[in-house]
């Protein structure tokens, strides 16, 4: 009776050791497919966001401290306004196209056909630029400006029919206080020349 017992035993643990193994075997078949697959797409893309975005901020430091416009107003503190503003939109963008790649390869392991989403959101991306492209316009003008320091904050300026203070200085929109006291919000994009009455020789 011990000896068929111990048998039973024996036959019991080796079937639920046999299932257990089996139950492992497959989940990690399953594991190391498509979701492992994901598990790599997310943290290379979390590292490319880390390490794109540490080399942003340490390249605009080293631009920050670097007079990239001779004369007496290219001051530090504008230049270090200049190299943030530039720092954040790159960090942006580069941000946005890591994970839209990161997501586009993601949706591939899930199956799903992305040739009919790419040609719907190619069409969306026509229609869309077509409608945002004087903000996007406004924004690359902004950029190219605070890049080249073409004027700053105190800054006396001749600008699309206006002749005033820079009050306020931003990618989009560039504020001027004129001499009659009013605030004038002009858009970069429109902005085709400047005259800007505090830069010396």
């Amino acid at each position: 009776m011990g000896a068929y017992s111990s048998q039973f035993h024996l036959a019991v643990t080796s079937a639920v050791t046999s299932a257990v193994m089996n139950k492992s075997s497959k989940l990690w078949d399953w594991f190391k497919g498509a979701p492992l697959r994901i598990i790599v797409i997310f943290l290379i893309a979390v590292v490319l966001q880390r390490l794109g975005s540490r080399a942003i901020t340490r390249t605009m430091n080293r631009l920050a401290t670097v007079n990239l416009t001779h004369g007496p107003t290219a001051g530090a503190a504008r230049q270090k306004e200049r190299a943030k503003t530039t720092g954040t939109v790159l960090t942006s963008a580069l941000n946005a196209l890591i994970w839209v790649i990161a997501l586009g390869m993601i949706f591939g392991e899930f199956g799903l056909n992305l040739g009919p989403l790419i040609a719907s959101a190619g069409v969306i991306g026509i229609a869309f630029g077509l409608g945002a492209q004087t903000l996007v316009r406004d924004i690359l003008a902004g950029l190219f400006m605070l890049i080249e320091d073409q004027y700053g904050v105190g800054d006396h300026i001749d600008a699309l029919e206006i002749s005033g203070i820079v009050e306020k200085v931003g990618l989009r929109i560039t504020s001027v206080r004129n001499e009659s006291g009013t605030l004038w919000y002009l858009r970069n994009g429109e902005i085709l020349k400047v005259g800007n009455r505090s830069k010396k020789r």
